[in-house]
């Protein structure tokens, strides 16, 4: 029985124009992360990753901070497109016309989630399709590929570093939740949150969900963020 690590990745630039990009904060939370796994001799035969800028960075962050805890170095990354997040501008333009104001308080940006939450439930529904955007079917085969081929591949600790919307798409798979529950685990999850599936060749089994060790310290209190 092997144990599949999903880490989402730390946090990037909420409404800035690049958000594809961590913060200094959301770097050193995966550094954290890092350490918390080389603090309890968790290596890992296995590392897969979205192709995005953010993941490519929470992996570094990651890697760094297991080499300063003392652990092995992380094997090569496996690129996988399916890991990649939706992309939110294009799903809330499916319900809202027009440009949205820069979520610069706490009413805009609560605005912008409800929005968020009505486009994803339409797009599962398959009642929209976002342009430049994969259907709900082709989005969740992505993740069902990614795994699959950890399944087939590996018996170990394998690591898997993503996006808020695979990952609570990969907990959909597994538990079997309906499409509300998906959306508000996926909107729920914690920058650089890890959680944990158990899996053998016939499937894998939830341990736990966006939980987050690395910064259980009063240190880091101020370091859990959403966005």
């Amino acid at each position: 029985m092997g144990t599949l690590y999903l880490v989402r990745h730390g946090q990037a630039s909420f409404g800035a124009a690049d958000y594809d990009q961590l913060s200094e904060l959301g770097t050193r939370q995966c550094q954290a992360l890092g350490r918390w796994f080389a603090g309890r001799g968790i290596a890992f035969e296995g590392v897969l990753r979205g192709t995005l800028k953010r993941h490519a960075q929470s992996l570094a962050g990651i890697a760094h901070g297991h080499a300063e805890g003392g652990g092995a170095m992380l094997p090569e990354a496996l690129l996988w497109p399916g890991l990649n997040e939706y992309d939110s501008e294009a799903l809330i333009r499916t319900v809202h016309a027009g440009p949205l104001a820069k979520p610069d308080s706490p009413e805009v940006y609560k605005a912008h989630f409800r929005l968020l939450r009505e486009a994803l439930s339409r797009w599962m529904a398959g009642q929209t399709q976002p342009q430049g955007m994969p259907s709900w079917a082709d989005f969740s085969a992505g993740v069902a590929g990614a795994l699959q081929h950890v399944q087939q591949t590996h018996s170990g600790n394998v690591l898997l570093v993503s996006s808020g919307g695979p990952i609570a798409t990969a907990v959909h798979q597994v538990l079997g939740t309906p499409p509300e529950t998906t959306i508000e685990l996926n909107l729920r999850i914690r920058n650089s949150a890890l959680s944990e599936f158990s899996f053998t060749p016939k499937g894998h089994r939830l341990l736990s969900y966006n939980h987050l060790p690395h910064l259980d310290h009063p240190e880091r209190q101020a370091w859990e963020t959403y966005a």
